[in-house]
């Protein structure tokens, strides 16, 4: 449904470009979301529209107004899916390595997106409008294991709003390259577009956003160590983005690893194995967990 939102520039956000300011403030919208309201002249400051260029400024009252999501033209695909739970509000989906979450330029196939659209018919929250119907948080292509989807928007804003809080509870385990000094630390480091490559992510203190990884050592391979990371923000490649940063980019990942890739594992050796929320209906606290796929143990057992 649409909806309407009011937001007044505070001091410290004096000087900040106003899609990024909007993205930052509302975490239930992407910045490409963002970048169409804009275009389509339903973000305001001052009754006017603006440009995404514009910087904002002491007092700005910057309206946004939220369109009805156009009807959905991707098609429903017959594509089985690991549903570890469904009620009528959301599922956690078990999503297997090299599928997409959501259609894109080039590829509007074979996605979860298309999958759900078949199991969930109408039943999709509309809040990330035609492309994303469902879709509170995503994971990479090549990433493997849990995804929360939300059925309508009362549970997708509650589920957005705790990821918001940092209350969301996601835990990935991954094969990284190098023996970690410690058994345990943290990378607290800004992530945001590579300067260097628009493509890629990086950190960096231009146009980023706050970026916070825990981890910690499950098991030592010599060349490679096991480990478990916690996240407390989602940024986009996160994971992988912070361990290249501090050396120990994750085995298979071709964009942030070495230049000779572990082609046998399909890409980054990454799962997401564990997952946590209140439900936005009942209150009540819910975890699940997914077992390590096969591509992860076969890889364990080669080391």
């Amino acid at each position: 449904m649409s909806r309407s939102i009011n937001l007044s520039v505070e001091p410290e956000m004096v000087g900040t470009r106003i899609d990024r300011l909007v993205a930052d403030s509302l975490d239930d919208i992407t910045r490409s979301a963002v970048t169409k309201l804009i275009a389509d002249g339903n973000i305001k400051v001052g009754g006017n529209p603006v440009n995404k260029n514009y910087k904002c400024g002491e007092g700005d009252e910057i309206e946004i107004f939220i369109p009805d999501a156009k009807p959905l033209e991707i098609t429903a695909e017959d594509i089985p899916l690991d549903i570890v739970y469904e009620d009528g509000d959301l599922l956690v989906v078990n999503k297997p390595k090299g599928m997409v979450v959501h259609p894109a330029a080039g590829n509007y196939e074979g996605t979860l997106v298309n999958a759900l659209m078949h199991h969930c018919g109408d039943s999709l929250s509309g809040i990330n409008g035609v492309i994303r119907p469902g879709i509170v948080h995503r994971i990479d292509k090549d990433t493997s294991g849990l995804l929360i989807v939300a059925k309508n928007d009362m549970a997708h804003l509650g589920l957005a709003e705790q990821i918001k809080e940092h209350s969301f509870h996601r835990v990935y385990q991954a094969v990284a390259y190098g023996n970690f000094k410690e058994d345990e630390g943290t990378v607290n480091q800004p992530i945001g577009r590579s300067p260097k490559d628009r493509k890629k992510m990086a950190v960096t203190d231009k146009n980023s956003r706050s970026a916070v990884t825990h981890y910690e050592v499950i098991k030592r391979y010599g060349d490679f160590t096991h480990i478990r990371c916690v996240l407390e923000t989602g940024r986009t490649h996160q994971i992988r983005v912070h361990m290249a940063y501090i050396g120990h980019p994750l085995a298979g990942d071709a964009v942030y690893g070495p230049k000779k890739v572990i082609a046998s594992l399909g890409g980054q050796c990454l799962h997401a194995g564990e997952i946590g929320f209140v439900h936005p209906r009942t209150n009540e606290y819910m975890e699940f967990k997914s077992d390590l796929p096969d591509y992860f143990t076969e890889f364990l057992s080669k080391l």
